[in-house]
C-alpha cells in the first residue's frame, strides 16, 4: 500500500461512521444545500434481505457480512470466557442488526448527567431531541409525537406464553404499564419497536436514504478511517483508505467521529489523542493528552435463565415444525405479521433488585425462544428465556489499541462483574427471575428451569452460573465520555467537543458519561440530534 494519500477534496463537515448517529448527522448537516458533507462508512450497503426482515438479526449477528465480529478479551468475571461483541458492518450500523426496541431510559439517567455538571443534558433538555425525529404510530400525551423519521410501532405478533409471563410479573409485584418512554419505566409492558408495517427501520432507512440524492451529500462505503489530521491543535480532516489506496480529505468546518463506542476511541488513539504511555508503546506521535480516551466502557451484561415449558407455542417449537415454519414465511409475505416481524424480545419488565435502589435497576427481556447464544440455532424443545441485565453497572472497562495498524481489531475489556455491587445484583436478578416464573399464572405451562438449573441455590452457585451464562446485550457506551472541565478523565465537553482540540467532536454512544437505563440505540440518536443542533449553532458564531 502506498504511503502517499491522494487528495479527496474539501468539505464543510467530514463524518466518520454511517451508523445510527452518523446517518442522522448527515441528514441534518446537509439540509442546507450550501453545506458540503462527506460521510465515510467502513461497512457496505444494506442490500441483503435480512437487514430488512425483522427476524434477520438471527442471521446477521455472528455473520461477517453484517457483523464486525469483535471479541472481548478473556473476562475474569465471566470464568475467563471471551464474548462475541457484535457491531453492525453496514450503513445504519448496529441499528441494522439490533433488537429494534425503542427505549429512552429513565428521566433520572439524564438528571444524573446534568448533576455531573453537563448543562443542557437533563431530562427536560433532551426530551425535545427525542421528539424531534419520532414518528409514533399512536402518539398520546406530551411524551410522543408523529411526523418524524424514526418510526415507532407496536409489535405485530403475540404469544400466549408472554401474556402469561406478564400476569406472573404482576403477581410478583411488577405492575403492567402502558409505556416505557415517559421517564419512569417501572413495570411491565410490550416493547415498542422501530418498524414500519413489519419491516425493520434502521437509521439508514430513516435518515440517510431519503436524502442521498442531495448533491451536497456524499457517501463513501467500504472505506476505513486511519486517523484525524491536525494543524497544531485544530483538526483539519481525515486520512482514510479503500483497499490499497489512501486518501486525504479536508474539513473546513469540523471533523465528526460517529463510529461508535468501540471504533471512535480507536480512531482517537490512532490519531495520537489519548494516554501518552500507551501511544508511545505503539510509536504513535502524541497529538494531545486525554487519558480518558477508551476508558469508562460500560455495557449491559445479560444473564439468560432458560425455562422449558409445555402445552404452549414458542418460537422453538414453531421453527422445528416444517409446516409452521412455512406458515411463518407465508404470513409475513401476505400480511407482514407474525414471527418474522419479531424483535428478539417482546415483553419487558423494569424492576428493582432490592429496596436499596430508588428506581428500577433491572431490565428483563422475556423471549418466547431459547438458544445457547445469538448466532446459534434454537433449542429443539419448547422454552422461553428470562434475560435480565443490570441497568446501571458499576464495573468499568476499556478499549485500547492492539497495534498501530488501523485494520487491527481493538482490545475490548469490559471488566464485567468486577465490583461487589455488580456481583450482588447478578445474584439477586436470577432470584427475582425465579420468583416471577414461580407465580400461579405460569403453572399451567409447567415451567422447568433448564439454565442455570435448580441445583444452583447458594450465592456462590448463582454467581458462578452468571459467570458461565452471561453475555453482552450489545450496549457499549462511554469510551469518549462527556464530563466537566475539572474531571481529568473526561474526553468531551458538554457540547461534544474533544477537549483541547478545535474542530473535532465525537457524537455517538461514546459520549455517554453513564449508561442509560435501557436499550441504547434511541438515546444515541438523541445525542446525534442534539449534537447536530450544536454543530449548526456553533457554525453561526
Amino acid at each position: 500500500m502506498s504511503d502517499q494519500a491522494q487528495d479527496f477534496g474539501t468539505y464543510d463537515y467530514v463524518i466518520a461512521g454511517a451508523g445510527s448517529a452518523g446517518c442522522l448527522l448527515a441528514n441534518r448537516l446537509s439540509a442546507d444545500p450550501k453545506t458540503r458533507v462527506l460521510l465515510l462508512e467502513a461497512g457496505g450497503q444494506d442490500n441483503w434481505i435480512w437487514f430488512h426482515i425483522p427476524v434477520g438479526y438471527l442471521f446477521a449477528i455472528g455473520n461477517p457480512r453484517a457483523d464486525w465480529m469483535f471479541e472481548t478479551e478473556a473476562e475474569e468475571g465471566l470464568a475467563g470466557r471471551r464474548l462475541a461483541y457484535p457491531r453492525g458492518k453496514v450503513i445504519g450500523g448496529s441499528s441494522a442488526i439490533n433488537a429494534m426496541i425503542y427505549m429512552r431510559g429513565q428521566a433520572a439517567d439524564y438528571e444524573g448527567w446534568r448533576q455531573l455538571g453537563l448543562t443542557g443534558w437533563g431530562w427536560d433538555d433532551v426530551l425535545p431531541y427525542f421528539l424531534a425525529h419520532e414518528d409514533h404510530m399512536k402518539p398520546e400525551g406530551e411524551h410522543h409525537r408523529a411526523g418524524g423519521e424514526w418510526r415507532v410501532e407496536h409489535p405485530r405478533v403475540r404469544w400466549d406464553i408472554l401474556d402469561a409471563i406478564r400476569e406472573a410479573g404482576a403477581a410478583a409485584g411488577v405492575a403492567p404499564i402502558r409505556d416505557f418512554n415517559s421517564g419512569d419505566n417501572a413495570g411491565s409492558s410490550y416493547f415498542q419497536v422501530n418498524q414500519r408495517a413489519g419491516r425493520r427501520v434502521s437509521a439508514a432507512r430513516a435518515f440517510l436514504k431519503p436524502v442521498l440524492k442531495r448533491p451536497n451529500l456524499r457517501l463513501e462505503t467500504g472505506v476505513e478511517v486511519e486517523r484525524v489530521t491536525f494543524e497544531g491543535k485544530r483538526a483539519t480532516g481525515l486520512i482514510f483508505r479503500r483497499g490499497a489506496e489512501r486518501f486525504a480529505v479536508r474539513a473546513q468546518g469540523e471533523v465528526i467521529l460517529a463510529t461508535g463506542a468501540v471504533a471512535s476511541p480507536k480512531i482517537l488513539q490512532l490519531s495520537g489523542i489519548g494516554d501518552p504511555e500507551m501511544l508511545r508503546s505503539f510509536g504513535i506521535p502524541l497529538a494531545h493528552v486525554l487519558r480518558g480516551v477508551g476508558e469508562n466502557l460500560q455495557d449491559h451484561l445479560q444473564i439468560r435463565p432458560v425455562f422449558k415449558v409445555s402445552g404452549v407455542r414458542t418460537l422453538n417449537t414453531d421453527y422445528a415444525n416444517l409446516i409452521r415454519r412455512a406458515g411463518m414465511g407465508l404470513e409475513y409475505a401476505l400480511f407482514r405479521k407474525g414471527a418474522l416481524t419479531m424483535a428478539p424480545s417482546q415483553l419487558g419488565m423494569f424492576a428493582r433488585s432490592s429496596e436499596a435502589y430508588a428506581t428500577p435497576n433491572l431490565q428483563f427481556h422475556f423471549q418466547p425462544l431459547s438458544l445457547d447464544k445469538w448466532g446459534d440455532g434454537l433449542h429443539p424443545f419448547g422454552a422461553f428465556t428470562a434475560s435480565v441485565c443490570n441497568l446501571r453497572p458499576t464495573s468499568r472497562g476499556r478499549i485500547r489499541l492492539a497495534s498501530a495498524d488501523p485494520s487491527a481489531k481493538p482490545l475490548i475489556a469490559p471488566h464485567y462483574l468486577s465490583t461487589e455491587e455488580d456481583r450482588r445484583v447478578a445474584i439477586d436478578s436470577v432470584r427475582l427471575a425465579r420468583r416471577i416464573v414461580a407465580q400461579h399464572p405460569l403453572a399451567r405451562f409447567h415451567p422447568l428451569e433448564f439454565r442455570p438449573g435448580p441445583q444452583a441455590q447458594t450465592d456462590e452457585a448463582l454467581l458462578q452460573a452468571a459467570a458461565e451464562l452471561a453475555t453482552t446485550i450489545f450496549h457499549p457506551v462511554g469510551t469518549a465520555a462527556m464530563g466537566p472541565a475539572d474531571d481529568p478523565r473526561s474526553v468531551l465537553d458538554e457540547r461534544l467537543r474533544v477537549r483541547g482540540i478545535q474542530g473535532l467532536r465525537v457524537i455517538d454512544a461514546s459520549a455517554m458519561p453513564r449508561i442509560t437505563s435501557g436499550n441504547t440505540n434511541s438515546p444515541t440518536l438523541m445525542i446525534a440530534e442534539k449534537g447536530a443542533a450544536m454543530v449548526l449553532e456553533d457554525a453561526k458564531r
